[in-house]
C-alpha cells in the first residue's frame, strides 16, 4: 500500500520468517489508489520466494477469503478468514473511487498491503479496515495501476467532475418533467475549472457510454452486480471524453462529456511529494491539505467558527489554481509578534488588502509590498488582524529559521517567485 511507504526515509523488505532486511526503493506510488511498487537492491530475495498466482476472476459474494498480514502486537505472520460480503464502487481516497471488496474478517493494524487469498490464488490486497471487516483492492484495480505506471508515473483515473443528485423525490421529478419510464440522476453543480462541459444545472444524466443509469446513479456493471455509474469510465480506455445521453427541458440530447485527470477539489491531498511552504518572519504558510485539517482545528479550536476549513470542506475549486493558504505551524517566538494570539491553523484572507488566491500569490504580494507596515487578515469570527513592521519582519526571518532548525525558507516553487523580487520592485 502507498500509505505504508509514503514519506518513509528508509524502506526495507523482510521475509515472513524474519532474517535480513533488504533495502528497497519506491519505484512508483499512487496514493489515490493506495498502491506502490518497490524495487529491491538484491534480487536474491526472490530466489526462494516464488510469486503468488493471481486469480483471473474477482471472487463472488460468499466466497471464503484468507487474509495474510503482519498485525501489530507481534512479529509473525497473522492469518484471518471470512466471506466476501459485498462488492462495491466506493472511495479509496478523498478524490478517487474504485471497485473494492469487503470481507467480513478481522484485520488488525499492520495488515495493510497483505495478500487476500481465495482458492489458493491472490484476489487482492488489504488496504482499509473496520472493527470487524477488511476492504480489498481487487486484481483488476491493481492491473490498472500497473498499466498506468509503465511510464514511471501514476496519472490516475479519468473522472467526470460535477455534483449529482439522485432522482427519487416525486416533486423534483415533476419539476423536471420526467415520466416513470425515465431514469437517471440530476446535475446539481458542475466543476468551475477544467475543460468546458456541455452539462448544465438540472440536466438529467440517463446513459453513460450507452449504459443506462437508474435513479440512484447505479448501472448494471455485470450480471447480478450493480455499481455506481463512474465504474464504467475506466473500462472505456478513454481519457478525453465519454459519450452520454441527457434530458434537458424534456428533450433528449446526446453529448460528449469531457473527462479529466486533474483534481478540482479545493482541499489538496498528499500524493507523495513534499508540500509547498514559505517562511516569513514568525509565520510559516502552506496550502491546506485535507489530512491536516483535523490537526488545525484541534490545535486551535477557537478559530474554527466561520473558517473555510469548515465552511468549504468538500468544495470544488472556485477558479483555476485556487488554494486555501494556512498558517501551518505554531507561530515562531519573537518579540515582533508579542501580544498576538497564535494564528496556527488560520486561513489567510488578505495581505495588505489583497485577497489571496493561493500560496504563489501570497508570496508575490509579500514580495512586492512597499508600505511601512505589513497587514495580514484571516477568515473566521474570532481571528486577529496581524500588523508587522515590514523591514524588521524580513530581517528577523533568517534568525528565526536558524533558531528553529529550518534549513530552507521555502520550497523551490515559491522561492523562484520570491527570488524574482528584484524584477518587480526597486
Amino acid at each position: 500500500n502507498a500509505h505504508v511507504v509514503m514519506y518513509a526515509a528508509d524502506v526495507f523488505v523482510q521475509g515472513r520468517e524474519g532474517g535480513d532486511r533488504v533495502p528497497a526503493k519506491v519505484a512508483s506510488i499512487g496514493t489515490a489508489i493506495d498502491l506502490a511498487v518497490l524495487t529491491l537492491e538484491d534480487d536474491a530475495f526472490f530466489k526462494k520466494r516464488p510469486p503468488i498466482e493471481r486469480a483471473a476472476k474477482r471472487p463472488a459474494v460468499g466466497e471464503q477469503t484468507t487474509l495474510f498480514g503482519f498485525a501489530a502486537g507481534g512479529t509473525g505472520l497473522a492469518v484471518t478468514r471470512g466471506p466476501v460480503s459485498r462488492i462495491e464502487y466506493g472511495p479509496y481516497s478523498d478524490q478517487v473511487q474504485g471497485i473494492r471488496i469487503r470481507v467480513d474478517a478481522a484485520a488488525s493494524p499492520g495488515t495493510s498491503g497483505g495478500a487476500a487469498i481465495v482458492g489458493g490464488k491472490m484476489a487482492g490486497l488489504v488496504f482499509q479496515r473496520t472493527e470487524n471487516s477488511a476492504y480489498l483492492i481487487p486484481n483488476e484495480e491493481i492491473d490498472g495501476y500497473l498499466e498506468d505506471v509503465k511510464d514511471g508515473r501514476y496519472d490516475g483515473k479519468p473522472n467526470l467532475w460535477g455534483n449529482f443528485q439522485i432522482l427519487t423525490n416525486e416533486t423534483l421529478r415533476k419539476k423536471l418533467g420526467l415520466t416513470k419510464a425515465e431514469h437517471g440522476i440530476m446535475l446539481r453543480e458542475t466543476a468551475r475549472v477544467g475543460p468546458p462541459s456541455p452539462l448544465q444545472e438540472y440536466d438529467v444524466l440517463t446513459h453513460v457510454a450507452g449504459v443506462p443509469l437508474d435513479n440512484e446513479g447505479m448501472v448494471e456493471f455485470e450480471p447480478n452486480l450493480r455499481l455506481l455509474f463512474l465504474s464504467v469510465l475506466p473500462r472505456l480506455g478513454r481519457k478525453d471524453a465519454v459519450p452520454a445521453r441527457i434530458i434537458r427541458h424534456r428533450q433528449l440530447l446526446d453529448v460528449e462529456i469531457p473527462l479529466t485527470l486533474e483534481k478540482h477539489d479545493l482541499f489538496k491531498i498528499y500524493t507523495g511529494e513534499y508540500p509547498s511552504y514559505f517562511v516569513h518572519g514568525p509565520l510559516v504558510f502552506s496550502p491546506v491539505y485535507q489530512a491536516a485539517v483535523e490537526n488545525y482545528v484541534q490545535g486551535n479550536p477557537a478559530m474554527a467558527e466561520g473558517t473555510p476549513l469548515i465552511t468549504r470542506l468538500g468544495s470544488l475549486a472556485a477558479f483555476p489554481g485556487e488554494e486555501l493558504v494556512v498558517v501551518t505551524s505554531p507561530m515562531l517566538h519573537h518579540k515582533i509578534a508579542r501580544g498576538y494570539a497564535d494564528p496556527f491553523g488560520q486561513v489567510v484572507k488578505d495581505v495588505d488588502g489583497v485577497p489571496i488566491k493561493n500560496l504563489a500569490h501570497l508570496v508575490e504580494v509579500l514580495r512586492d509590498g512597499k508600505d511601512e507596515f505589513l497587514t495580514i487578515r484571516f477568515f473566521g469570527n474570532w481571528t486577529e488582524t496581524l500588523v508587522f513592521p515590514r523591514r524588521e519582519l524580513e530581517d528577523a526571518t533568517p534568525d528565526l529559521m536558524a533558531e528553529n532548525g529550518i534549513p530552507k525558507r521555502g520550497t523551490a516553487d515559491v522561492m523562484a517567485i520570491w527570488n524574482a523580487r528584484g524584477k518587480h520592485s526597486p
